[in-house]
């Protein structure tokens, strides 16, 4: 399964095998079979550095195993995990999987009607989270036998510490003897396009993910190499595009807590902890391109970005100030890093998706569920059996066929895209996502890459709104950049800059400057939650949008 340099991208794919071994346990793989005085993690806390080597892991995550055994976790119970970048964070996910559990990660960005659900819909037996987040978890978990394990306090009963039930564990634990396709990790997709629902990953998905991981880092592992991300590792992304893989190739990784991303204490981090490799979602990008950061030539070695379509200004912002190709990939939370770039081993074509990796069958289907011509846009589409893919909706068997096809050969994505003569792929838009205009069909995210031309977007979101005329207009909601303010001429430019750079059909008759843009918590746009809004206001309601105050022109206050 090793991927080396030598090969273009025909022979990659061409020579790649899948070895999956009959029995895997993710935690055995990450952390047991490496040298133990070799550095796993760098834990940046408090203005605190610790760092902690795979030996060092190994036995406090053998010492939670056998504590939580000890609380009655067994096999396939589940264990939710509500924690920022630390090492707890860590500890329990290698813990659960070696008891044979299923890991369930949760960000520390939910409110209690979301842990309710999720802790609710998943059935989970024991939480482990910290101090600040107790009461959000003992408010939606009032009514439930939920054992709290509490990391950074000294809780009074019924809670625990979460240090003491470790502690008391022995350092002796043999890992549950897990079948590949045995489940380890239920993961909530984003509930972009309605409620969230819990993806159930076998121990196999970690094998899955490592093709599009290591040619995305340009043949990860190389000597030297250090990861990080600011993505939550509660999410498939902070977690399977990061964390475990790099784990995995016994590669350090550091891990930063932070209340929100800042494009300066990013360049700094890097700089200072001696980072590699990233994985930075689309908005963060944008957010440091907003900021002007820039990194030292050779700071990094790669770079990589999945979540939300990059962009070709971004793209070329990232060579220009972070002296590296930003590979962009792409995947879903039930099947993931099945498509991306390799700027090492085939040019990047800026503004596509990339091309399937090696072992995974990628197709952009049509309506009628043939294969689309190419050029032609259809729904993208992943091959099953695939190590990557989930193994389905957690409690919810009608969700899960909707998500294959008839025939149950492929799992279809709900996302729209087109493939070149190359076999590179173009994302078009999410199925809901696309607006028809006056019999255009329009995708947002081209729209959203082109109001970033202008100074005064920091970051836009477009959706479709009801038009008698029309059917649907096109609207955008902008958030501005620092020191600009929202105004008719700064409507007026915008709409300019759309039309003369995209089509006159594009551009958004309808703008509303908005303060925040409502994002999940792993950073993507939330337009269900922008549609939803249109729809419950009033005809009067959802008319342009004029500031107060007005400025009299675009340019900073």
């Amino acid at each position: 399964m090793a991927l080396t340099g030598a090969a273009g991208y025909d022979e990659l794919r061409s020579s790649f095998r899948w070895r999956v071994p009959e029995r895997f346990n993710i935690a055995v793989a990450c952390c047991d079979r490496h040298p133990p005085t070799a550095t796993a993690l760098v834990e940046l806390r408090g203005g605190v550095r610790r760092t902690f080597t795979f030996g060092r892991l190994a036995e406090l995550a053998n010492r939670l195993a056998n504590g939580l055994r000890g609380l009655g976790v067994e096999r396939g119970d589940r264990v939710a995990i509500l924690l920022p970048q630390h090492v707890e964070t860590a500890i329990a996910h290698l813990a659960t999987y070696k008891l044979g559990a299923v890991a369930v990660p949760m960000t520390v960005l939910f409110g209690p009607q979301a842990l309710e659900y999720r802790l609710g819909d998943s059935g989970a037996r024991v939480v482990v989270t910290d101090a600040a987040h107790v009461d959000a978890v003992t408010a939606a978990s009032a009514a439930t036998d939920l054992v709290l394990l509490v990391t950074d306090a000294q809780p009074k009963p019924p809670l625990r510490s979460f240090w003491h039930v470790l502690e008391a564990g022995s350092a002796s634990f043999a890992a549950v003897a897990t079948a590949a396709d045995d489940p380890a990790l239920l993961i909530y997709t984003s509930g972009t396009t309605g409620p969230p629902k819990g993806a159930f990953h076998a121990h196999r998905v970690l094998l899955g993910h490592l093709p599009g991981f290591d040619l995305s880092h340009d043949f990860f592992p190389r000597d030297g190499d250090r990861f990080w991300t600011p993505a939550d590792w509660a999410w498939i992304g902070g977690l399977m595009d990061a964390l475990l893989p790099s784990w995995y190739h016994g590669i350090p990784v550091v891990g930063a807590a932070r209340d929100a991303f800042d494009p300066e204490a990013a360049v700094r981090l890097v700089a200072d902890a001696g980072v590699r490799n990233v994985f930075l979602p689309p908005t963060a990008l944008k957010l440091m391109r907003q900021a002007g950061v820039r990194l030292p030539p050779a700071t990094l070695r790669s770079a990589m970005c999945g979540g939300e379509p990059l962009g070709v200004e971004t793209l070329a912002w990232g060579r220009e100030a972070l002296d590296v190709t930003v590979n962009e990939i792409y995947g879903q939370t039930e099947a993931n890093y099945v498509v991306g770039n390799s700027h090492g081993a085939w040019p990047v074509r800026a503004g596509s998706m990339g091309r399937p990796y090696p072992g995974h069958v990628v197709c952009v289907l049509a309506e009628d569920g043939t294969e689309a011509p190419r050029g032609e846009v259809g729904e993208v589409a992943v091959r099953l059996p695939d190590p990557v893919a989930f193994l389905g909706y957690f409690g919810q068997p009608e969700a899960t066929r909707e998500k294959l096809s008839r025939d149950g050969e492929w799992l279809l994505t709900g996302d729209l895209a087109r493939e070149d003569d190359d076999g590179y792929l173009w994302f078009e838009s999410r199925r809901d996502d696309v607006i028809s205009s006056a019999g255009y069909r329009i995708g947002p995210g081209e729209i959203e890459e082109c109001l970033l031309h202008h100074p005064a977007v920091a970051l836009s979101a477009v959706i479709g709104v009801a038009d008698p005329l029309r059917g649907q207009v096109v609207k955008a909601f902008v958030q501005l950049a620092p020191g600009y303010v929202g105004s008719t001429e700064l409507e007026d430019e915008i709409r300019d800059l759309v039309k003369t750079r995209l089509a006159s059909y594009e551009y958004p008759r309808l703008i509303e400057f908005v303060d925040r843009l409502p994002l999940t918590a792993s950073g993507k746009i939330r337009r269900a939650e922008l549609r939803e809004r249109e729809r419950s206001r009033s005809s009067s309601e959802s008319r342009l949008w004029i500031p107060s105050r007005p400025s009299s022109g675009s340019r900073p206050a």
